[in-house]
């Protein structure tokens, strides 16, 4: 057995790691593999590499016949490592098989051809195994690497908590990692301190601000002896670097991002240091090609250093980030030279020509790649447009607003939309060309019929006629005629929806306006529907399908399909309504719908209530998530369908056990707008009742066996029914194969088509 002496000083009592326990798991599973020689923790400064290694050595330190701690960066680090070549024949008391285990911490910079070195001397000797920890990979031969990322943070808002960067329950907040290190750290330094509804947002937008950065969220916790919570984001939101005030025993880096981010770009060359300071006035999520660096040979050497890093993936492009804080002191670095303003110039600059070209692709074949591209980024779009209004460029500004309708319409971003509209075209704004202010009070009519609101989108779609007379531009006449005919339908007013519909109609199928005549046409179709003429209503809609299948506006098309089920409805003709529906929540998950995706789960969820009583709790997860998902646009809901789906949750609630109703909400309030697109579309479709055989008392079906098949139709595996009715699962089994024999069933599928069509 292998002893060891007392541990280094280096290696007392420690802070507890949190979120790190894969790591340190990994980190222990490669040490005490006999074949290991190098392991080399890897990642950007203040991300607790150090912290990591050294905890992961203290707990196995005692399975080697000796540690040894050096600090790579201390003054004395080159006899220091010229000693630790010769450190295995000085091991007293221990075995002659035992092996050494070598910490060699910070790695990096002028410690590196040293480290670098003495790690080719050590490779003689069998018995040593070396953990290094450093920023970037230490390119010996036989290296593993732990690369270390920072701690996960809380996801975007939903709901009317909105405005900061996550949800705001303080139970499900303190799961992430980020959050339970700052609550800890904020114990730390106010014993008083909790998280509670009141204050779980602002930690949420701390923790994001810092990137999730151990270091940076351990500092921002220790503010709180000085701040509030609440404040504290609004101190961080431009510049990080204010926090300092780490240990006083603790590295110069360690104690503020300042000098943590003047460390971490020590030795950088010239065209590196300049790219990042260019790259600093970018917005989060940026892409290699909206940047413009798909020639840049220095985005290598800022990726290896952990200055720039992936935060995502967009259709096989990567999202990228300046990491904090050195985006911060980039960004102070750039104002001091006097160059911040010419950096914000190009970077709008490079957005304003993204928008304008995107608009020709947004109306057909290239719109799904387009939008989802734009709401990748959307927040250097944002920034580009704060910086246009800054140095006073109105029109261009204008330009890029008008150009974002689609893309924010897609993405919910309604009530912003409408925002900057109206600064734009209101009142006591720039002096824009009326051409310009018309189309910007069409676009404005066209949030406020999103938001919920038609008799306000009426009032605008009528301003900018008023406003558009002058211009004489006929077909962006014709088109705010056709908007404002949607808004006078919805608002309760068919004929004079029909009297504008008809015009722009016509004049729109003359001018050779395929999508806004296709547009009009459905709107035309939803009067002729409204009047009882359904004959008509489907010929038009008929003609506008076909119009924007040819196009390839799926969004457009999805618009259609909708009205497409509501005349199916009205015909009774459940199985067609179904089809147009899942065809258009496709559509919708493909572009990544927001605005009118919540209606639409609602629309789909009333149906499946009609033709698949068995799927209640499908039901309600639907319900749920289009109640969340429309929340957090901001949308108000129309009285009718509010109507609708109070009676349908009521309806839910009576029918199903109540613990059964909340699970189901609770897990449709969790789930994200794909989640809920999915879920819509793994439920069974309706068939004809004529096909649908007997009912499940004539088919001989006992009372357990019913339970069963109603619990397969839900989607439960035999383990899950076995749990929830209290049996065993080899009698589930049992019960499985008697429903199928006695349905005629195959195969579960169809299990849950047979009871999808239990009335």
């Amino acid at each position: 057995m292998s002893t060891m002496g007392t541990l280094p000083a280096a290696l007392g009592p420690v802070t507890e790691l949190v979120g790190r326990e894969f790591e340190a798991a990994m980190l222990r599973e490669r040490l005490r593999d006999p074949l290991v020689r190098l392991v080399t923790v890897t990642g950007r400064a203040g991300v607790g590499k150090s912290r990591l290694a050294l905890e992961v050595v203290r707990e196995i330190g005692g399975e080697f016949g000796r540690v040894e701690v050096r600090d790579a960066g201390a003054p004395d680090t080159p006899s220091a490592l010229a000693d630790l070549a010769a450190l295995p024949a000085h091991v007293e008391g221990r075995q002659e098989s035992g092996r050494v285990l070598l910490l060699l911490d910070g790695c990096d910079h002028e410690a590196r051809p040293g480290a670098a070195g003495a790690l080719e001397a050590l490779a003689g000797d069998p018995r040593v195994v070396v953990l290094a920890t450093a920023v970037e990979p230490l390119g010996v031969y036989g290296e593993l690497l732990l690369p270390l990322n920072p701690l996960p943070v809380p996801g975007p808002v939903r709901g009317p908590a909105g405005g900061g960067a996550a949800a705001a329950d303080p139970h499900e907040l303190q799961e992430v990692a980020s959050v339970a290190l700052f609550v800890r750290r904020a114990r730390a330094a106010d014993p008083a301190f909790a998280l509670t509804p009141e204050n779980a947002g602002a930690v949420a937008e701390i923790c994001a601000l810092l990137d999730g950065l151990p270091l940076a969220v351990e500092l921002a916790a220790r503010r709180l002896r000085l701040l509030p919570p609440h404040l504290l984001p609004v101190r961080l939101r431009d510049r990080t670097t204010v926090l300092s005030g780490g240990p006083a025993n603790a590295p110069e880096r360690h104690r503020s991002l300042a000098a943590l981010a003047e460390w971490s770009c020590r030795g950088l060359d010239a065209p590196a240091r300049a790219l990042l300071e260019r790259l600093s006035v970018y917005e989060p999520g940026f892409g290699l090609s909206a940047a413009g660096l798909s020639a840049e040979p220095a985005v290598d050497t800022l990726m290896d250093r952990g200055l720039l890093v992936v935060v995502g993936e967009e259709r096989g492009e990567l999202r990228l980030a300046v990491s904090e804080p050195v985006r911060s002191a980039a960004r102070d670095a750039l104002a001091e030279a006097g160059g911040e303003d010419a950096a914000r110039d190009a970077h709008a600059e490079r957005y304003r020509t993204l928008v304008g070209s995107a608009q020709a692709g947004l109306r057909g074949t290239g719109q799904e790649h387009l939008l989802r591209e734009l709401a990748a980024e959307g927040a250097n779009v944002t920034a580009a447009l704060r910086r246009l209004r800054e140095r006073g460029d109105a029109e261009a500004a204008a330009a890029v607003v008008l150009g974002c309708r689609l893309p924010w319409l897609v993405q919910g971003r309604l009530r912003e939309g409408l925002e900057w509209c109206d600064e734009l075209a209101g009142e006591g704004g720039p002096a824009l060309p009326d051409a310009a202010r018309a189309r910007l009070a069409d676009l404005s009519g066209v949030f406020a019929l999103a938001l919920g609101d038609p008799q306000e989108a009426v009032r605008r779609h009528r301003h900018a006629l008023a406003l558009g007379k002058g211009v004489g531009d006929r077909r962006q006449n014709a088109l705010v005629s056709a908007h404002l005919g949607a808004a006078l339908l919805e608002a309760g007013d068919p004929p004079g929806a029909r009297a504008v519909l008809v015009t722009a109609h016509n004049a729109l199928e003359a001018m050779g306006v395929t999508g806004g005549a296709a547009g009009a046409a459905a709107s035309l179709a939803g009067v002729l529907r409204a009047e009882g003429d359904r004959r008509r209503a489907q010929e038009l809609l008929d003609r506008a399908v076909e119009a924007l299948r040819r196009s390839r506006d799926g969004r457009g098309l999805a618009g259609a399909l909708r009205r497409e089920a509501a005349l199916a409805l009205d015909g009774d003709e459940p199985a067609r309504a179904d089809r147009a529906l899942r065809e258009a929540l496709r559509l919708y998950g493909s572009v990544g719908e927001r605005t009118e995706l919540p209606p639409l789960l609602e629309e789909f969820s009333l149906l499946l209530m009609r033709t698949a009583p068995a799927q209640r709790p499908r039901t309600v997860r639907l319900l749920a998530a289009a109640d969340t998902l429309r929340a957090a646009t901001g949308a108000a809901v129309q009285d009718e369908w509010r109507s609708a789906a109070e009676r349908a949750r009521t309806d839910l609630g009576a029918r199903l056990d109540w613990t059964d109703f909340a699970l189901a909400w609770a897990e449709g309030v969790r789930m994200t707008a794909s989640e809920a697109v999915a879920e819509a579309l793994s439920a069974p479709a309706p068939t004809r009742r004529a096909s649908a055989g007997p009912a499940p008392e004539d088919q001989s079906l006992t009372p357990r066996q019913v339970q069963v098949a109603l619990l397969v139709s839900e989607g439960m595996t035999n383990r899950q029914i076995a749990a929830r009715l209290d049996i065993s699962e080899w009698t589930v089994v049992n019960h499985v194969r008697q429903v199928m024999r006695r349905l005629g069933c195959s195969s579960r599928v169809q299990v849950a088509g047979a009871v999808g069509r239990w009335a």
